[in-house]
């Protein structure tokens, strides 16, 4: 019995559809990728040193924040320190108006989260006149 001899086949890799597979799979990724701009916040902040600015006859939200972190809205402080709490009180005082003047007051010795919690809120309720209340340094000439 005689049998025959495998020929050696000469292998050859096809590259043409892996590189379609490729070229599908970029452009599917590309089209379901969403870019989200993150929100900013746009702050004015008051010189430290410069005239005391009149107050305004409008209605506005002044927020205090403690040494101890506490809050308080318009001179009446909150029971509660989270943000929901905070939320739903300048909901209350404001009527949904987001035009109004909102002031931070916050103590030169409050943590900076708490006053970055009352920014957050802010920003998220659609406040645009959002400024930071400061006091006259001793040393202005």
């Amino acid at each position: 019995m005689k049998f025959r001899r495998p020929q050696p086949e000469n292998l050859e890799i096809n590259l043409t559809p892996l590189i379609d597979c490729l070229l599908f799979l970029i452009i599917f990724l590309m089209i379901s990728t969403t870019f989200n701009k993150a929100s900013k916040l746009q702050i004015v902040l008051p010189e430290a040193k410069g005239d005391v600015a009149k107050p305004s006859k409008a209605k506005s939200i002044e927020i205090g924040v403690s040494a101890g972190g506490i809050y308080t809205i318009n001179g009446q402080e909150l029971a509660a320190k989270d943000a929901k709490q905070l939320q739903s009180a300048i909901e209350k005082i404001s009527d949904g108006k987001r035009d109004m003047p909102f002031i931070i007051a916050a103590d030169g010795k409050a943590s900076h989260q708490a006053v970055i919690t009352v920014m957050d809120v802010a920003g998220q309720m659609g406040f645009v006149n959002l400024s930071i209340s400061t006091r006259l340094s001793s040393e202005n000439p």
